[in-house]
């Protein structure tokens, strides 16, 4: 009789072969080589100096199929719920914008009422978004012997910005993301892959995290602005501080808002460009966060109205 070990031996080896690659996942977002070699070159300029745009995520829902029962209502979106909390976290960790509670608005507003605090800071900027694509997918082989079994799951999520100011909807992206994991077994040896349910957790983060690179690029180009507190003894106090990128001896620009007239082609009202009357500089910060701080700031050249008139705003420099 032969000695089974050949045979033994022969499996072991089959079974050594088949890989089982671990989970993974990924945001599609194909970049051209020349745009990455002019990010490169753009990274390895000095880094402006930016000011910190204040920005809200409001309705953020789910509108695929995936999760939604008749038993479901805006309480219960739990998709929706979990790309507005990782959109929001991931602008946070940013550091480049003060995020403004909204998705949880009423639970602030109580807490505000016990504290004695009334009032809201208000937003630049509106983000509205929903995750429009979720699916899974199994896949796989099987030969002689052998067998594979690769779980996917794809998300995709789109957001719009809106201007608080005027709710024109100016800029709108869309993020795709998927993870997967693959399991492989031969006569009986190997894993063997049970329902992974993180993937659904990883595809929506990786949409996310796609979309977010987008939504940072755009805000980026937007014009930080602010207004004047009061003009008094010399001095001017506008809104803003260090947490807002804000430093004494920076230079700041002082505008008058354009009129606003009705357009006959289109039937909507246009505002004007604005013009610079004054420029000024930071000379002093106060308050004590990041809601209540202010600058103190001097007059360089041009004028100011006293009372100052409502149209007048602070932006940086450009």
């Amino acid at each position: 009789m032969r000695s089974p070990l050949p045979l033994l031996f022969a499996l072991g080896a089959l079974a050594a072969c088949a890989t089982v690659s671990p989970p993974e996942e990924r945001a599609e977002s194909p970049v051209p080589a020349a745009q990455q070699k002019a990010a490169q070159q753009q990274a390895q300029l000095p880094a402006a100096h930016r000011y910190k745009l204040k920005i809200a995520i409001g309705r953020f829902t789910n509108e695929t199929n995936y999760g939604r029962s008749l038993l479901t209502d805006a309480e219960l979106d739990r998709i929706g719920k979990q790309a507005s909390d990782m959109l929001m976290s991931r602008l946070v960790q940013s550091g480049q914008f003060l995020v403004l509670e909204r998705t949880d608005l009423g639970k602030v507003e109580r807490e505000q009422q016990l504290a004695g605090v009334e009032g809201l800071v208000g937003a630049d900027t509106l983000v509205i978004g929903a995750v429009t694509e979720f699916g899974r997918s199994v896949g796989g082989k099987t030969g002689f012997l052998s067998s594979t079994k690769v779980q996917t799951a794809r998300a995709t999520v789109d957001i719009r910005l809106v201007d608080v100011r005027s709710g024109h909807a100016y800029f709108s992206a869309k993020g795709t993301g998927e993870a997967s994991t693959e399991s492989g077994e031969i006569a009986g040896f190997g894993s063997q892959a049970a329902y992974d349910s993180t993937l659904n957790d990883r595809a929506i983060g990786a949409a996310v995290s796609s979309v977010t690179s987008k939504l940072v690029e755009e805000l980026g180009e937007r014009r930080w602005r602010t207004d004047i507190l009061e003009a008094k003894g010399g001095q001017i106090f506008i809104s803003g501080g260090r947490s807002q990128g804000l430093n004494p001896g920076d230079f700041l620009v002082v505008m008058q808002s354009g009129a606003t007239v009705k357009s006959k082609q289109t039937g909507f009202d246009v505002t004007l460009p604005a013009r610079p009357v004054a420029q000024i500089r930071v000379v002093g910060l106060f308050g004590e966060s990041e809601t209540s701080e202010g600058s103190a700031c001097e007059l360089v050249s041009g004028a100011l109205p006293i009372p100052v008139p409502p149209d007048l705003f602070v932006t940086d420099e450009r």
